[in-house]
C-alpha cells in the first residue's frame, strides 16, 4: 500500500496542485466556473473552505471531549479536531495532516483531520520549527504566518511534499508514521 493515501493525493490533486506556474488548481478553476457549472450555495463554499485547506504540521495537545486539540507550529494556531480516519493519537505527537474549517459553524464548531494523520517520528517540534523557518526565508510573502500556507500548500517545487512522504515512510497500524525532515536527506529512511 502506498504511504500517499487516497484522502492525501486526492486533496493534494484538488486543491494544492498548480496548473503551470498560476496558483491555480483544478478546484479554483471549478469555483472560478461556477457561472457555468452552478454549484449551489453550499456546494461552493464547502468547496472554497476545501481549496483553502492545506497540510499543516501541528502537535497533538490532549483530547476534549471525543475530540483532538492540535497546535500549528510556528504560528501556535489552535484548533479542535473531528479526526475522521479515527485515530486518537496521544498528546505530543506531531501531525502532518490536512485540516477542514468547520463547514456550517452554528451547527459544528470544531475542524476536521480530513487526512490520515501522518504522525511525524525522530524529530523534535524544534526540529520541525527550525526546518520551517529555514524554508520560510525565500518566500515572498506580507506576512510569516503567509509564507507558512505557501511552504505547506505549494512546497518550493511541484512534488515536494509527495516526495517527503514516499522518503519518509516509515511503518503503518492506525496512522501512517514518517521519519526525517525533508531537507535533511540523511534523516529520511528511503533516500
Amino acid at each position: 500500500m502506498s504511504p500517499l493515501t487516497r484522502s492525501y493525493f486526492t486533496s493534494w490533486a484538488f486543491f494544492d496542485h498548480r496548473i503551470g506556474k498560476t496558483t491555480d488548481t483544478l478546484a479554483s478553476c471549478l469555483i472560478d466556473a461556477n457561472d457555468i457549472i452552478w454549484m449551489n450555495p453550499d456546494q461552493l463554499e464547502a468547496l472554497k473552505k476545501m481549496t483553502e485547506s492545506l497540510m499543516g504540521i501541528y502537535e497533538h495537545k490532549g483530547m476534549e471531549d471525543n475530540h483532538v486539540r492540535l497546535r500549528e507550529l510556528v504560528t501556535d494556531r489552535e484548533s479542535v479536531c473531528h479526526v475522521a480516519s479515527g485515530y486518537r493519537g496521544k498528546a505530543g505527537e506531531l501531525w502532518y495532516v490536512r485540516l477542514l474549517p468547520p463547514l456550517v459553524p452554528k451547527f459544528a464548531t470544531y475542524h476536521v483531520a480530513f487526512t490520515t494523520p501522518y504522525v511525524l517520528l525522530g524529530s523534535t517540534k524544534k526540529d520541525w520549527i527550525d526546518f520551517l523557518r529555514r524554508n520560510m526565508v525565500g518566500i515572498k510573502a506580507s506576512s510569516e504566518a503567509e509564507a507558512l500556507h505557501w511552504l505547506l500548500k505549494f512546497g518550493p517545487r511541484m512534488n515536494y511534499w509527495n516526495e517527503f512522504v514516499l522518503l519518509a515512510y516509515h511503518h503503518q497500524a492506525n496512522a501512517i508514521y514518517l521519519s526525517g525532515i525533508p531537507d535533511l536527506k540523511s534523516t529520511l529512511p528511503h533516500a
